[in-house]
């Protein structure tokens, strides 16, 4: 016997949901644009699938990334996800000895227990093929159990699991958690009645169904149980689509298609459709959060902007309302850049005209081996600039500061907040401007514009920031610095850190000079300090508030000294009044020698 009733409710639903991510998929391929098609068939070869498959191995199956967040949690989501790939990997071999078929219906290594019940060994004798089979069944069936069990309680403890808020549930997105979660328990009591009736099974449903068999008809609820658990796995298939599961295929999708060579641009596409629909929902952008945990904000995290995002839900406000400091991309076990698809809903919003900058004149400097280039924030924090200047004559660099007596921006404030058009104007003025020079290497302060100058100019000089720079001239002996024993602790700016990957050098410069003291939050957990340019909407005391929470986090060690390496950070903090601070700079020109 290889059919019955029964396997239809998950027969139709597994047909269902093929058909809609066929269409689905078939669709956001085919409205790619041309050049990202070109990318994407440009992309393609023996290397990328390789590294794409280990990845969904590692991150889809595994879970690797919430495994380093906390290990229970990446259990949690492990025993699912790989637990139910070998389920299925597994159940189609051990149907194909079974049936001496290369080629089963798709419901049959599902409902195999069902179909046959094979009495030649018992449970514990794993020397056949068919006593291994059921032992393997059923111990990864009881690791998805302990998995489910975990899940269960990470909803009333979620600080077990390293979390101190979870995202909240829709009514589809509880009928399918509903459905999942009976899936396996139903799984279990149904091969446990079958074996109870057969006396088959293996160490966990002959031992469950043997017992159950002294006080409950088995040979009466069998059936029924295998009709229970065939519905819960057609419900589940069917609301997948329309649920935070729709991330399971989807992520796969992602990741191919990232190895690819897809990216996400500046504007909206089919690819970011693909990036929405492979979020899970999983929440650990939450407690990162600073809009949440310190300035109250509720429901602007980025689990919560992906959600309305694909529930095609007004956006406006939520989509203005981030720091884009990048803490909610460093957790994501998926790693979606939201900040990016915030940005592109940003441009898509933004109703304003194309900006003129008519008193953006054609200009000529001198030329000079380094151009400078303070930005605004440099310019207004004056003991930055200053620093820089007299490090320049100091270590006798041909330095041309190229904003002096009248700064220009580098367009990423214009950029984020949705002007594109606006800010590409100001970066052919600065282009301009800056091969006048004819410059070799472009240092600048501000960690904001040395994204800008990295990711949207096409200038063919080095960029660096200025912590970089400094480093390059202590290392080579063009600077000689004095060292103190002062303990200091040093703030990672989010565009410096997070947005650009620049950690060590700033570190191996002041090691050179003081003392730095470890942070809980550093490095790619660094704390924006509240003067963000990419919140558009914050008021004054959710900066304040967001300032304050930082300053409470970093100032865990003995110190007077708080050093950053970005000008507005500089400003902020020292706004509060609570610690000297001072930009890594300052502390470099006060201790040349």
């Amino acid at each position: 016997m290889t059919f019955d009733p029964f396997v239809l409710p998950f027969f139709l639903g597994l047909i269902f949901l093929l058909i809609v991510l066929f269409v689905r998929y078939s669709r956001w391929i085919a409205a790619l644009s041309a050049d990202q098609k070109a990318t994407l068939l440009r992309g393609i070869n023996y290397m990328s699938i390789s590294y794409a498959i280990g990845e969904v191995f590692m991150e889809s199956l595994i879970h690797r990334r919430m495994f380093r967040r906390n290990k229970l949690l990446g259990y949690m989501h492990m025993s699912f996800a790989f637990g139910w790939f070998l389920l299925i990997l597994i159940g189609n071999i051990e149907s194909r000895v079974y049936s001496g078929k290369h080629i089963n219906p798709p419901y049959y290594p599902i409902f195999l227990k069902f179909f046959v019940h094979d009495k030649r060994v018992l449970p514990f004798e794993l020397n056949t093929v068919p006593g291994i089979f059921r032992f393997l069944m059923d111990f990864v069936l009881l690791m998805i159990l302990s998995g489910l069990v975990l899940a269960l309680f990470k909803r009333v403890r979620s600080k077990w699991f390293g979390l101190k808020k979870t995202s909240s549930f829709r009514p589809m997105d509880k009928l399918a958690i509903s459905a999942l979660w009976l899936i396996f328990p139903l799984r279990l009591l149904a091969e446990s009645f079958t074996a109870g009736v057969y006396h088959g099974g293996g160490f966990l449903t002959n031992t469950l169904g043997h017992g159950l068999a002294h006080f409950l008809p088995l040979s009466q609820l069998a059936y029924p149980a295998w009709w229970a658990y065939s519905l819960a796995l057609g419900v589940f298939l069917i609301a997948m689509p329309w649920t935070r599961y729709m991330h399971i295929p989807t992520e796969v999708l992602l990741i191919f298609l990232r190895r690819f060579g897809l990216k996400t641009g500046d504007k909206l596409s089919s690819f970011s459709d693909i990036e929405v629909n492979s979020c899970p929902r999983c929440g650990v952008c939450i407690d990162v959060c600073q809009m949440h945990s310190a300035a109250g904000e509720k429901n602007t995290m980025a689990v919560y902007f992906m959600r309305s995002v694909r529930e095609g839900l007004p956006i406006e406000k939520i989509a203005e309302t981030c720091l884009l400091c990048g803490r909610c991309l460093e957790v994501c076990p998926v790693q979606i850049d939201t900040n990016a698809i915030r940005i592109a809903h940003r441009l898509r919003n933004n109703t304003n005209g194309k900006q003129k900058f008519g008193y953006l004149r054609p200009a000529m400097l001198q030329k000079a081996d380094v151009a400078y280039f303070a930005g605004c924030m440099g310019n207004l924090t004056p003991t930055v600039k200053n620093s820089m200047l007299s490090i320049f004559k100091h270590a006798n660099v041909n330095a041309m500061m190229i904003d002096e007596g009248g700064t220009i921006c580098c367009g990423r404030p214009l950029k984020i907040a949705g002007q594109l058009n606006a800010s590409k104007e100001l970066v052919t003025a600065n282009e301009n401007l800056i091969a006048s020079t004819g410059a070799r290497i472009l240092v600048t302060s501000c960690p904001i514009c040395y994204k800008s100058f990295k990711e949207d100019y096409h200038m063919g000089i080095e960029v660096l920031h200025h912590s970089q720079y400094l480093e390059r001239l202590a290392n080579t002996g063009i600077l000689n610095l004095s060292y103190s024993n002062q303990n200091v602790i040093y703030h990672d700016p989010c565009e410096l850190g997070r947005g650009s990957g620049i950690y060590d050098e700033p570190r191996n410069l002041l090691k050179q000079i003081v003392n730095v003291q470890e942070s809980p939050e550093e490095r790619e957990n660094g704390l924006c300090c509240g003067g963000s340019i990419g919140d558009l909407g914050l008021n004054p005391s959710q900066r304040k508030a967001i300032t304050n929470d930082a300053l409470d986090l970093l100032l865990t060690r003995q110190t007077n000294l708080l050093i950053t390496s970005c000008p507005l950070c500089k400003k902020t903090f020292s706004g509060s009044g609570r610690v000297e601070v001072k930009d890594i700079a300052e502390l470099v020109a006060e201790s040349m020698r």
